[in-house]
C-alpha cells in the first residue's frame, strides 16, 4: 500500500502545480476570463505550428550567383556594383564591378522616359490603361486599373517618380508604331549613346532580360539629365492624379529627393529579385556634379545607405578644389 501511495500523491501534486501555474500565468497576463488559459495554451501551440518552421528562401540575385558580393571595397558598400564619376572632369572616384552586366529593374524606366521625351509626343494626350498593361511577369500590383485614363504626361510622371509599371507599359504600348517599335527605339538610343553592354526587352524593368553595366548607366544618367522635364519628374517628391471621383496620391520611391542634405538633379530606383536594390543619380556633392550608380544592393534600405556613405566620403576626401557655382 505504501508503494502505491507515493505515486498517487506525486500525481495529485503535479496536477495541482499545473493548475496553479496556468492560473498564475493567467493572472500575470491580466486575464479575467476563464477562457484565457485555453487561449494561452492555444497560443503556445500556434507558436509551434509547422508553418513557422519553414521560411521560403529569398531568390538570389544575378550578382549573388556570380559572386560579385565577395569583392570588398573601402566603404563596405552593400551594393555589389558601384560607380561614381565626376561628370565634368570624368574623374572616376569609385569603381566596383563596374563592367558587370546585370538586370537593372526599373532603372529601365529612365530610358522609357527618354524615348518618350525625344519622340516629341503630345503630353496632354489621354491614354487608357488596358489589360495589356497588367504585369504578367512578376504579378506586381497597381492602383491604375484597366479603364483608367490619364494623360501621357501624368503617366510619365508616375512611371519616373513612383515607378508605376502599368504607366510605363502604357507609354510604350501607345507609341506611334506600337510596343515592339518602342523597344527597338530604346535599344537604338542605347546604341547611339555607346551603351554597348545594354539590352532592353520591355519598358518597365520587370523582365530580368533588361540588362546593363554601371558604366553604361552612368552614360544614360548624364545624358538624360540634360532634359528639364526628366529632371523635374524624377526628383518630384509626390503628386496626385484624378481617377473618376477618386484622387490617387503617389510619392517618390527615393526618400533622398526630399532630404535637405541632398541636391539631386535626376534619379531613378529599381528592384526585382534578380537585380537586387538599384539606384542611379546625378547629384551635386562637395562642389562636384557626380553621377552615382549602385546595383544589386543586398537590403531594402542599403542602396540609400550606400549613397549616404559615398556622399560623406566625397565631402571628406574628394571635395572639388574650387567649388562650382
Amino acid at each position: 500500500m505504501k508503494n502505491l501511495l507515493h505515486p498517487l500523491i506525486a500525481c495529485v501534486i503535479a496536477l495541482s502545480m499545473a493548475s496553479f501555474s496556468t492560473a498564475t500565468l493567467a493572472k500575470v497576463e491580466g486575464v479575467k476570463s476563464k477562457k484565457t488559459a485555453g487561449k494561452i495554451v492555444s497560443s503556445r501551440k500556434k507558436s509551434f505550428s509547422p508553418r513557422s518552421r519553414y521560411v521560403v528562401p529569398k531568390k538570389p540575385s544575378f550578382g549573388q550567383i556570380a559572386g560579385l558580393h565577395d569583392l570588398n571595397d573601402e566603404l563596405s558598400l552593400k551594393s555589389s556594383v558601384a560607380y561614381v564619376i565626376d561628370q565634368d572632369t570624368q574623374e572616376v572616384l569609385l569603381s566596383k564591378n563596374d563592367n558587370a552586366i546585370l538586370p537593372i529593374a526599373s532603372i529601365t524606366k529612365l530610358m522609357t522616359g527618354l524615348v518618350i521625351r525625344e519622340s516629341n509626343l503630345i503630353m496632354d494626350e489621354p491614354i487608357t490603361i488596358t489589360h495589356e498593361d497588367v504585369d504578367t511577369e512578376k504579378g506586381s500590383s497597381s492602383r491604375l486599373r484597366p479603364g483608367t485614363t490619364l494623360t501621357r504626361g501624368e503617366l510619365l510622371h508616375l512611371a519616373l517618380m513612383s515607378s508605376e509599371n502599368r504607366a510605363a507599359h502604357a507609354l510604350g504600348r501607345t507609341y506611334p508604331q506600337g510596343l515592339h517599335a518602342f523597344i527597338q527605339q530604346m535599344n537604338l538610343k542605347a546604341s547611339q549613346l555607346g551603351m554597348n553592354d545594354t539590352n532592353y526587352a520591355e519598358p518597365t524593368g520587370l523582365s530580368s532580360k533588361n540588362q546593363s553595366s554601371a558604366k553604361d548607366l552612368a552614360t544614360l544618367v548624364a545624358y538624360a539629365a540634360n532634359d528639364p522635364m526628366l529632371r523635374e519628374l524624377t526628383t518630384s517628391g509626390g503628386t496626385a492624379v484624378e481617377v473618376g471621383k477618386h484622387t490617387l496620391k503617389y510619392k517618390s520611391t527615393n526618400r533622398l529627393v526630399t532630404n535637405p542634405q541632398w541636391d539631386i538633379d535626376l534619379q531613378k530606383t529599381g528592384y526585382i529579385s534578380e537585380a537586387g536594390q538599384c539606384l542611379v543619380m546625378q547629384a551635386k556633392i562637395a562642389g562636384r556634379k557626380l553621377v552615382m550608380v549602385f546595383l544589386d544592393s543586398a537590403g531594402k534600405f542599403s542602396r540609400i545607405a550606400d549613397a549616404e556613405r559615398v556622399r560623406r566620403w566625397v565631402e571628406l576626401r574628394h571635395p572639388a578644389i574650387s567649388p562650382q557655382t
